[in-house]
């Protein structure tokens, strides 16, 4: 039987209506799995901004590991098992390549002229780095990325390097703008390296190289969950540098449907300083902050510098990261251990989204001491709802209190916790919060509790911490 020419245009409409729809629930399907799997991955608490949930569940992010570019180590599975034993779930990994430790690699490839092709990966490097990835996936540990680290480029780490024009055969020194040597601190700020972008420099032979390194990384992040990326390791570099980045990353990551959190790291050891400005001011461009550098401050000015860039941003919440916590008996940048778990619990108590000792020997990185503060904070937050507390700024809660001898965060009229840097008393102002109540003390140092206190409050609470050292008090109503 021969079709009518209606017969037959209604046959293609229908076909076409099919394959349309078809189409149209593929892309649904797509959409709704992507938004599914953007909600498990790590992004700002939805309930508090100031911290992280992952997994749609809030989380503080807690760490200290023996290395900074983590995915190099030949041990890391056990290493990333030591850490979340000890109840940590976040490391620092820098994209870093120089040889401190003689075992690290390269990304790109090595000829047998003993050359590299920039062009060409190392699959070991990049084999390691994904199997990063993997593990601290399936752990649940939060990976906090630094694409570029200023010191693998200049001093003694320059003239091996695969980027300097003696070591590739994909440009010479006048084309690149590079120089043999960069001899001075890369704080100097003298490495062409971080000049390359469009509002720079615009040195187009370099960037090409650049833009296929952060996009061989992307490549290996995008899928996983658990990656928060930061541009640089404490630059004082030009904003433009890292606008470019962060503007590169994000468009990637809407290509591909998924939700990235960046920020970049400012040298400046001071908070307030206008360096900072470039990303508490831009949270439509950094996702969270990273601090790490008011790390070198201690006692009270490492209180209310965390404290001046938290309550600047109370208007729009972000989280607040400290992947580098300086202090280590003998380190290079001062501080000792004391002081070390003093700035960790400082930071918990304050608000921090994460808290990580820095590698030895400028930090505690994963020895017992740092395991120990790992192990009683967790038995701390397990007791206390952090994510629906308030720091006590000012102190105007804690009256009979001597210079940086107690720190209190509170959900007013529920819960209150004090952290005493080396025993002491205080007296916890709590007019609104007449009734029972019961504490419990935390000896930091033996991750144990106290037997319960119950006491009764007519506006003030007296505390003496059991003896010397590092104790949590926490009050909570009855």
């Amino acid at each position: 039987m021969i079709e009518s020419l209606h017969e037959k245009e209604m046959t293609k409409s229908s076909k076409t209506y099919l394959i349309f729809g078809f189409l149209l629930v593929i892309s649904f399907n797509w959409d709704t799995l992507s938004a599914q799997g953007n909600d498990d991955r790590i992004q700002p608490y939805q309930e508090n901004g100031y911290y992280w949930q992952y997994n749609g569940e809030p989380v503080i992010l807690l760490g200290g590991t023996d290395d900074d570019n983590l995915f190099q180590m030949p041990n890391l599975r056990e290493h990333l098992e030591e850490l979340r034993e000890a109840g940590g779930n976040y490391i620092r990994n820098t994209m870093s390549d120089r040889r401190s430790g003689g075992f690290e690699e390269y990304p790109f490839q090595k000829l047998a002229n003993v050359m590299y092709d920039l062009d060409q990966w190392n699959e070991e490097y990049w084999q390691r780095f994904e199997n990063m990835l993997r593990l601290t996936s399936e752990m649940d540990i939060i990976v906090q990325i630094e694409v570029w680290d200023r010191f693998d480029y200049s001093r003694e780490n320059w003239p091996p390097h695969p980027y300097n024009p003696a070591n590739n055969i994909n440009y010479n020194y006048e084309d690149s703008g590079f120089q043999p040597e960069y001899p001075e601190h890369p704080g100097a700020n003298e490495q062409p390296f971080f000049f390359t972008t469009p509002d720079q420099q615009n040195n187009q032979i370099v960037l090409q190289y650049q833009q296929k390194f952060v996009n061989k990384l992307l490549d290996h992040t995008m899928e996983y969950p658990n990656v928060l990326y930061c541009i640089d390791n404490e630059t004082s570099g030009e904003e433009a540098w890292a606008i470019y980045w962060a503007e590169f990353i994000r468009d990637r990551a809407d290509t591909e449907k998924r939700k990235v959190n960046i920020t970049q790291m400012w040298d400046d050891w001071d908070l307030t300083a206008e360096e900072h400005r470039r990303t508490i001011d831009h949270p439509d461009r950094f996702d969270f902050l990273d601090v790490s550098q008011n790390n070198h401050q201690t006692d009270e000015t490492h209180w209310e510098n965390f404290l001046w860039v938290r309550n600047y941003i109370e208007s729009e919440p972000r989280p607040i990261n400290s992947v580098k916590i300086y202090g280590a008996d003998g380190g290079r940048h001062g501080g000792d251990n004391i002081d070390a778990v003093e700035k960790f619990w400082r930071l918990i108590f304050a608000g921090a989204a994460s808290a990580r000792f820095h590698r030895p020997e400028s930090g505690l990185g994963l020895q017992e001491l740092s395991k120990t503060q790992l192990r009683s904070a967790r038995m701390f937050l397990d007791e206390f709802n952090i994510f629906s507390a308030e720091p006590d700024s000012g102190h105007k809660q804690i009256s009979n209190r001597g210079e940086d001898e107690a720190y209190l965060t509170r959900i007013q009229g529920n819960q209150y916790a004090v952290f005493f840097t080396n025993g002491g008393d205080v007296n916890v102002d709590m007019p609104e919060a007449d009734g029972s109540w019961q504490v419990r003390w935390l000896d930091i140092s033996k991750s144990n509790w106290t037997e319960n206190q119950s006491l009764n409050s007519r506006n003030s609470i007296h505390l003496k911490a059991p003896g010397d050292g590092h104790w949590v008090a926490v009050i909570s109503k009855m």
